[in-house]
């Protein structure tokens, strides 16, 4: 009886290598926490935390040049379900959709047979979650419908399209990168194709910018004047031809920090524009020295930037703070800002760059923005985590750095001195907002950033590839088995691999030159041979070594022997391992023993010249054993004994044999006869018989005719096959001493190899073109492959790996293990043996993972915090009970864990972003900080929550005090104002033309600072048309406070100017009178709704803001915009928490509805001003639907705790619980379990 069984059962899979040119930007880590990366025509699914390859997928017939994961920015349930869904597309235009935890296609889709140039997914996600744009090349786009694949609409430009940029603030903008310069879009729509042809604009090449024009001597003066010279950089005008060289800017991206702000990059710099203005207002240059650029990754939760470099150093660059200090200020107020200034924060360690081995693509976590991975030329995948520690010295002052500090809150909670910080969550809990400056009374903790290398994937080195695996599993060895496969290659080192982890055991560096061959002595050692490059005399240095895997141990086995001879053209080990022989191109053959390492025969001078040679199954092995058997039985029976006793003995006594046996297999002890049969270059077949150190000549067959040169030959039984340099496979029958022919007309039969397993009779036969599976028993062909017609790269070598399936080592540098039919199929990743747990909810069934964010949402359980699902009342089949405690047990080995000091709202802000749910990610990033915020403005009694409370009110109590600026419209008045200041001052330190100049007046007219706007207008020169308006434009603003009348006549002036179609001019004059209120009025009637948001920040008192923006949000609502997701932002920074819940509730968002009245009730900034009946209302069915949701995941403790809470709505939920004890889960209402929903596989 077998103690223990050893897990043989091996998944197909592919082991890859080196990648293509074309996969150089097949690369993305999506929000679901998963890198995917394309490897020629396969993508890999990689784990970053763990480091493993968790899936290979594999469709394409061209190579991969792009993949995307979907976003997940719309709310999660039962009918819409966290799904792993990734599209790819490759070099012949196609685009798959899949589902990637089944490894199964979703839909493809085709359009023209050229590489996509680029595809992305909508992130605007409340209309719909399915919709694909990608460039088809030359200059198409078109949008997609990903789950069904068909097309919703195309559209053609004038240029060749490279690349697009999605506005992250508005979904209707989006930039396309042409070969000529940029197109802006800003009526994109996924119901119907941009109308325009969009704004053209050029780009004039950046050769003014710093980094070629910089003094050799850097002073900061010399390098601040020159980047002062950069000049406009986007002009209407085309450029001349040699003026321009576009093939130089490498990507273009809009920043998801700021508004309205986007990046190009050069080799050498990067250029930050504001759109506004279409002007330069920042660049990162490299000087002459420095290493180019090959990639920029802007952030979204700070200004900051990763930037890769073309030696494989990601350098990560954060924008210093525009405020100045007061008494800088002071000294020079012209000082203050001149651009951008982006600094080195970090920097990681480069990589060793030659002709193979170059960096391709750099990638960021985009949940937590903390973690980037760097993919590189040779299929090495490197991780490295960002890590911020405290820094007690002052900021080194010859750097000229200011300091960085860390938060003054955690998830808007503020943090009291001595607390202790929590940094490493993500960039925005490790490095505070930019502008501190302003709170010096605080005692900043300051911050160093540093990046740790922590995880490492390499590949296959490269092709060409020599393949063997280890002897198969038998019952004497299931107890010890690894199916350990070995990986010659051509830098001369062998690597070892695991196939039922697919992971690299051991690589062992053991030849000098291109490995040929590799044969397995034992499960633990294998003999391997290597030739070097031949002398002008044709002959060899050879190598044949012998490596014993426990230890490592390498020696030369053939001792001395090797230099200055004919190569070795192969070796060959008998079947009890007891012999080798090794067979020359040019020289009779050896003959040694593997267990003493000694040579038992050199053949003569005139032995024939070996073309194929092959060892017998049979031996005499087992006579000898009955011979030894017979012998010690007749011992023991001499004994008289009673014949209980004897039949105990003799059970012995063949257990002392069996493991004589056993020892002598592979061991020392009896040497057993064995035979091989080789065929020479005229085709006769020898027999030579070995037994320990003697060798006989045995029979010879005369050549078959109708076979030409043999190539090889393979030995099963009593099947002996031969296959031939013509194709022709001749396959002999001993017993009946039969021969069948069969011609193929494949050419050349390279290798011919019989399955392991008793009685086993399948054959894989390799050719120059491809492989064949057959069956020696019936004579026919069970499965083929053929390079060109089902797969695309070339087969180099073959072996069975199990008795059903078999390996390929292939010219596009992979490993593949394939079933019997040798259709390359992805796996199920749930049914994958990794060896460390991987935390990816994504696995689990949508129903399971939504329990499973209810459980961790909903802690602590009865008073404590528990990871361990049984401890709750959880009503589920066993089996998926404990899927969903293996993702807890490795989410708790994670040191992200929530704590037990965690208040309700961080846990809310936690679970989303192990979840990767960017949707809840920011709606709980905005409630936190504004129920905070409210909830302070009230103990301090500032007026409620209709209006936002002045600053500074709430910046006596704590420094936190407003959301960072990527938050665009929802940050508060006062900042957001701030930042529109500065941002204008910027502009016009940066204005270079009389256009320019007057966008920035018109903006400082908005912004209501009127002297500043009348010395720019002021400005205008004589010869300019606009001479005579502009000064009288500038005695306008000056004289404005005077009299009642004047006013009356600006407003109907104003009023006539904007019917008339002058809507900016006619806002300008109302904004002089301020009535700005107004102004948004009529900007928010002819439909320019972010810009009426906009003036209300900067403008209006807070009353009537509130009006302005509450209005854009019943706007946003409204069905043609649906936008209802933004709208609930809105909303939320207005106070309107009620309305808040109740929308809320509406949308049948029953989880975050719940959760989000609690959270109000906890700050209690929900009762007052609330007439209480409806509030009661709201609570009850907002928190009785929780209750169903819960009951219909399963967590019937959960669901009782809400019911009970929700009052009168939550008793019969009560009732129902207790009567239907130990009854299945329902279904929640309104929700239908989604059969489509990928793993829903039950």
């Amino acid at each position: 009886m077998i103690p223990y069984t050893v897990n043989i059962k091996l998944a197909a899979r592919t082991l890859t290598g080196t990648l293509n040119l074309q996969n150089k930007t097949a690369v993305d880590w999506g929000w679901q926490g998963l890198i995917a990366q394309g490897c020629h025509t396969s993508i890999l699914i990689i784990d970053p935390k763990t480091a493993q390859t968790i899936q290979v997928l594999e469709r394409h017939k061209a190579n991969v040049v792009k993949v995307k994961w979907s976003r997940e920015n719309y709310h999660h349930s039962l009918s819409s379900p966290y799904s792993l869904r990734l599209a790819s597309a490759d070099a012949a235009g196609k685009i798959i959709v899949w589902d990637v935890v089944s490894g199964i296609a979703h839909c493809e889709i085709q359009e023209h047979t050229k590489p996509i140039q680029d595809m992305d997914w909508l992130w605007n996600q409340d209309a719909s979650r399915d919709l694909l744009l990608a460039v088809h090349p030359p200059n198409y786009i078109v949008l997609w419908n990903g789950d069904t694949g068909t097309k919703l609409w195309k559209k053609s430009y004038a240029e060749n399209i490279l690349s697009f940029s999605f506005d992250p603030f508005d979904p209707a903008n989006l930039a396309l990168l042409t070969s000529e310069g940029i197109v802006f879009i800003t009526d994109f729509s996924h119901s119907k194709p941009p109308g325009s042809s969009g704004k053209k604009v050029y780009i004039a090449s950046p050769h003014s910018s710093p980094a070629h024009s910089k003094p050799t001597a850097i002073q900061p003066t010399g390098a601040k004047k020159a980047l002062n010279k950069v000049k406009v950089l986007i002009t209407n005008e085309k450029p001349t031809a040699e003026a321009v060289t576009l093939n130089d800017c490498l990507q273009l991206s809009y920043l998801p920090s700021k508004r309205s702000h986007m990046l190009l990059l050069y080799p050498r710099e990067i250029l930050i524009l504001d759109l506004e203005l279409s002007q330069t207002v920042g660049v990162v240059a490299i000087e002459r020295s420095g290493v180019p650029f090959i990639q920029v990754i802007p952030c979204a939760q700070r200004d900051a930037l990763y930037c890769l470099h073309e030696n494989g150093c990601i350098t990560l660059r954060v924008c210093r703070s525009t405020t100045p200090l007061a008494e800088e200020a002071a000294v020079d107020p012209e000082q203050a800002v001149q651009e951008l200034v982006y600094d080195l924060r970090a920097q990681c360690d480069a990589i060793r760059v030659t002709k193979t081995v170059r960096p391709y693509r750099a990638m960021l976590c985009p949940v937590n923005e903390n973690r980037a991975a760097l993919v590189v030329s040779d299929g090495r995948v490197m991780l490295w985590e960002l890590k911020a520690h405290a820094s007690k010295a002052a900021a080194n002052p010859s750097t000229g750095l200011s300091p960085l500090y860390t938060p003054l809150d955690f998830c808007a909670t503020p943090l009291a001195q001595n607390q202790k910080r929590i940094p490493d969550l993500s960039l925005n809990s490790m490095i505070g907002k930019t502008c501190y400056a302003i709170h010096t009374q605080y005692i900043l903790q300051e911050v160093q950033l540093r990046f740790i290398l922590t995880g490492l994937l390499s590949g296959l080195p490269l092709p060409p590839f020599s393949l063997r695996m280890c002897p198969p599993l038998t019952t004497k060895n299931i107890n010890h088995y690894q199916p350990l496969l070995a990986v010659g290659s051509s830098n001369g080192s062998v690597l070892v691999y695991n196939l039922t982890s697919g992971l690299l055991h051991k690589e062992l560096s053991v030849h000098s030159c291109e490995v040929r061959g590799i044969e397995w002595v034992s499960l633990t050692s294998f003999l391997s041979f290597a030739t070097s490059a031949p002398n002008n005399m044709g002959l060899v240095r050879n190598e044949l070594q012998h490596v014993d895997l426990r230890t490592g141990r390498c020696f030369a086995f053939r001792g001395e022997r090797g230099n200055d001879e004919s190569a070795i053209e192969m070796i060959k080990v008998s079947h009890l391992k007891q012999y080798l022989v090794v067979v020359f191109r040019d020289k009779p053959l050896e003959l040694w023993d593997v267990r003493t390492g000694t040579l038992l025969r050199e053949m003569a001078k005139n032995f024939p010249t070996v073309t194929a040679l092959e060892w017998s199954p049979s031996h005499n092995l087992k006579s000898l054993k009955k011979k030894q058997l017979a012998a010690r039985e007749a011992m023991a029976r001499q004994t008289t004994l009673s014949d209980a006793e004897q039949s105990s003995v003799e059970s012995s006594v063949i257990s002392l044999l069996q493991d004589a046996e056993s020892k002598a297999e592979t061991s020392q002890g009896i040497s057993a006869r064995e035979h091989f049969v080789f065929t020479d270059t005229d085709g006769q077949v020898y027999h030579i018989t070995v037994e320990g150190n003697t060798v006989k000549d045995g029979a010879r067959i005369p050549p078959d005719g109708s076979m030409g040169s043999i190539a090889c030959i393979a030995w099963k039984g009593d099947t002996l096959v031969l296959g031939d340099v013509d194709g022709n496979l001749n396959f002999w029958d001993l017993k009946a001493r039969l021969s069948r022919g069969f011609p193929t007309h494949r050419g050349w039969v390279k290798k011919i190899r019989f399955a392991p397993g008793k009685g086993n009779q399948k054959l894989l036969v390799m050719y120059t073109d491809g492989v064949d599976v057959w069956d020696t028993k019936e004579v026919q062909m069970v499965s083929s492959i053929r390079v060109g017609r089902n797969v695309t790269y070339r087969i180099l070598d073959i072996d069975w790996c199990t008795s059903d399936k078999v390996v390929l080592a292939s010219d596009d540098g992979c490993v593949r293990v394939l079933e019997m039919a040798m259709k390359s199929a992805s796996y199920r990743m749930d049914e994958q043996d990794l060896t460390d747990p991987v935390w990816c909810p994504y696995l689990l069934l949508p129903r399971a993972a939504l329990t499973l964010k209810a459980f961790l949402l909903l802690q602590p359980w009865s008073g404590t915090f528990t990871m361990d699902i049984t401890q709750v009342d959880y009503s589920e089949k066993d089996e998926i009970k404990g899927l969903v405690q293996e993702q807890l047990n490795s989410l708790s080995k994670s040191p992200h864990l929530p704590s037990t000091d965690f208040i309700l709202i961080p846990h809310s802000l936690l679970c989303p972003s192990l979840f990767g749910d960017e949707s809840d990610l920011l709606f709980w990033t905005v409630t936190a900080h504004y129920l905070q915020s409210f909830a302070q403005a009230r103990q301090l009694d500032v007026p409620g929550p209709t209006s936002p409370s002045p600053a500074g009110a709430r910046q006596q109590s704590t420094p936190q005090g407003h959301l960072d600026i990527c938050h665009d419209t929802l940050c508060e008045s006062s900042f957001f104002q701030r930042f529109q200041l500065e941002r204008v001052h910027l502009q016009e330190v940066k204005r270079s033309s009389y256009e320019h100049t007057k966008k920035c007046a018109d903006q400082l007219l908005l912004l209501g600072q009127t002297d500043r706007a009348v010395q720019l207008l002021l400005e205008t020169s004589a010869d300019n048309p606009s001479y005579y308006c502009d000064s009288l434009k500038a005695c306008l603003v000056t004289t404005i406070p005077s009299s009642g009348p004047s006013q009356s006549t600006i407003k109907l002036v104003a009023t006539n100017m904007i019917a008339s179609g002058k809507l900016a001019e006619g806002v300008q004059l109302l904004c002089l009178i301020d009535k700005a209120a107004d102004a948004c009025r009529y900007l928010q009637t002819y439909g320019e709704w972010n810009r009426a948001a906009w003036l209300a920040k900067v403008r209006l008192n807070p009353a009537e803001a509130s009006d302005v923006l509450k209005r854009w949000a019943e706007h946003l609502c409204s069905p043609q915009v649906n936008q209802k997701t933004k709208a609930i932002l809105v909303l939320l920074s207005l106070g309107c928490f009620h309305k808040v819940g109740e929308m809320l509730h509406s949308m049948r968002y029953f989880d975050r509805a719940a959760l989000f009245i609690e959270a109000c009730l906890k700050y209690g900034v929900m009762e007052a001003n609330e007439i209480t009946n409806i509030l009661s209302k709201l609570i009850g069915a907002a928190f009785a639907d929780y209750a169903r949701l819960l009951r219909s995941t399963g967590l019937r403790e959960g669901s009782a705790l809400w019911a009970s809470r929700a009052g009168g709505a939550g008793e019969e939920i009560l009732e129902e619980l207790f009567q239907g004890e130990g009854s299945g889960p329902d279904i929640a209402p309104g929700e239908q379990e989604a059969n489509s929903s990928p793993g829903a596989a039950d």
